[in-house]
């Protein structure tokens, strides 16, 4: 599907996506572990788009303790995993021909670009800048708050039994359900996809 930033949303296929990083260690690069992706098609999350894999990083590299995520108890599987170039020709199509989305979209875009350096991606909607403008004064803007805030938590969690906030795939469904929610509010039916980057 082309990136036409005049198509109405309802229109688009949008690739919604999440990462977890390593989190910043000095002397090593902030690496992801774990990517999670979900589609939203007519203005609805699509169950049946959901994906994960976890990212390969040597057994031996350290991660910032405090980086959120259950990386701890996944190591082994982790070393194991394909490398983000690796599994670069499963997920291509998804991520070269829609419209993408994330929440606060800098870390999304930044190893996105690392996973396919020689590819030029197109319009970013970003749902943190979105909610910033939509639910002015809100105390945080932090996914997990605004799931509870909309009452959205119970949606993703009957989407991603046993996960949580932090797991790269919940995260992803998160942002989409919040889309998702925006997108049912009066006045937001004709929106385009430029409309939304623009916000």
């Amino acid at each position: 599907m082309a990136m036409d930033s005049t198509m109405a949303i309802f229109n688009a296929e949008i690739t919604v996506l999440d990462y977890e990083t390593t989190g910043s260690v000095r002397g090593f690069p902030t690496e992801p572990w774990q990517i999670g992706m979900v589609t939203l098609k007519g203005g609805k999350v699509d169950p049946d788009s959901m994906f994960e894999s976890l990212l390969r990083v040597e057994a031996n590299r350290p991660f910032n303790p405090h980086a959120p995520g259950r990386h701890a108890v996944l190591r082994d599987e982790i070393a194991a995993a394909p490398s983000p170039k690796g599994l670069w020709p499963q997920i291509k199509s998804r991520l070269t021909d829609h419209p993408l989305c994330a929440h606060n979209v800098a870390t999304e875009k930044k190893f996105l670009r690392a996973m396919a350096p020689m590819h030029q991606f197109g319009i970013w909607i970003d749902t943190l800048r979105i909610a910033r403008r939509v639910w002015p004064g809100c105390a945080s803007y932090a996914l997990e708050d605004l799931m509870v805030m909309l009452d959205l938590k119970p949606r993703v969690d009957e989407l991603c039994p046993g996960k949580s906030a932090h797991d790269a795939l919940y995260d992803a469904v998160a942002s989409a359900m919040l889309l998702e929610h925006l997108l049912a509010q009066p006045g937001w039916g004709d929106v385009t996809v430029g409309e939304l980057v623009s916000l």
